[in-house]
């Protein structure tokens, strides 16, 4: 491989750490270097240019053509912190108020690099809420959680206990995709919590099933939150949620993603579903749930 080529296998893997991960332009463009800006206009070039007295107003537009429109550009994010959008969150008094300040809320990083806002799929008075990480490339592009690779494992898992994702709840704990797809931060995911906290209260759901690391650790508290995924799984959890007069059992599992890299892990994910299930068809929804 000579000295240029190494070069630009090396520009590539940059983008790629950075998230660029699909052609938009049908060239590349060079924006190592700012463009030049333009020299002042004298008096003399003005009077050059200038158009005649008897040339008249500018010629009418045709009919029916509309005026051109500059994109309109999102707002820059400001940095916010978890105590600002617990705020923001806590003045919601419907899920659609709740998606509309989650959509203009500037305060994470993440919104300036993903497509658009991936709020939540499913009925919005679901008894069961699934939770994951947060969006990834197909996710981000249809605005909805769970629709790729894992969300169609996802569909197959839930149809394997005769549950629809339309009778669920489906969100993540980020509603924005990390650039590249990379686990989002500590620091992202304070962030983003409050506003699913509140999502969990104005659905008032009667279990929760965190698929993955990400959301068990989110959600559940300390000591538990420590425990790896492996560890957790399997086993139903009390979680307290402000807004909800009880707490709410939580069923910590293995996300499809994982899966699909592990399939070996899928005999224990069929465990769990088969909890899920027991739970779903047990009269008072509290049966085998470890109190925290």
């Amino acid at each position: 491989m000579s000295h240029a080529d190494m070069v630009l296998v090396e520009a590539l893997r940059l983008q790629w750490e950075w998230g660029a991960e699909e052609a938009l332009l049908d060239a590349p463009q060079d924006r190592r270097h700012a463009a030049a800006p333009a020299a002042p206009v004298t008096p003399a070039q003005r009077a050059s240019t200038a158009p005649p007295e008897h040339a008249g107003a500018a010629p009418p537009q045709h009919a029916g053509a509309a005026p051109p429109q500059r994109p309109r550009a999102r707002a820059p994010s400001m940095p916010a912190g978890p105590a600002e959008a617990a705020q923001i969150a806590a003045r919601c008094q419907s899920l659609e108020t709740l998606q509309a300040a989650m959509a203009s809320f500037t305060g994470c990083a993440l919104r300036d690099t993903a497509t658009q806002l991936v709020f939540a799929d499913g009925a919005a008075d679901a008894g069961l809420m699934i939770i994951g990480e947060a969006p990834g490339a197909e996710e981000d592009r249809a605005g909805k959680p769970f629709v790729g690779p894992a969300g169609q494992l996802l569909d197959r898992m839930l149809g394997s206990i005769g549950l629809d994702r339309r009778q669920a709840r489906i969100a993540n704990v980020v509603p924005w995709r990390p650039p590249g797809n990379r686990t989002p931060t500590e620091a992202e995911i304070a962030l983003c919590l409050p506003f699913l906290h509140r999502q969990i209260a104005l659905i008032r759901p009667r279990g929760l099933l965190l698929l993955g690391a990400v959301a068990a650790k989110a959600l559940l508290a300390p000591p538990e939150r420590d425990l790896g995924i492996s560890r957790l799984r399997g086993t139903w959890r009390q979680i307290n949620i402000e807004g909800l007069d009880s707490a709410v059992p939580a069923l910590p599992s293995f996300h499809p993603a994982y899966l699909l890299r592990m399939p070996t892990a899928k005999a224990q994910a069929w465990r769990d579903l088969l909890a899920l299930r027991e739970w779903v068809e047990s009269a008072d929804h509290k049966a085998n749930i470890t109190t925290m």
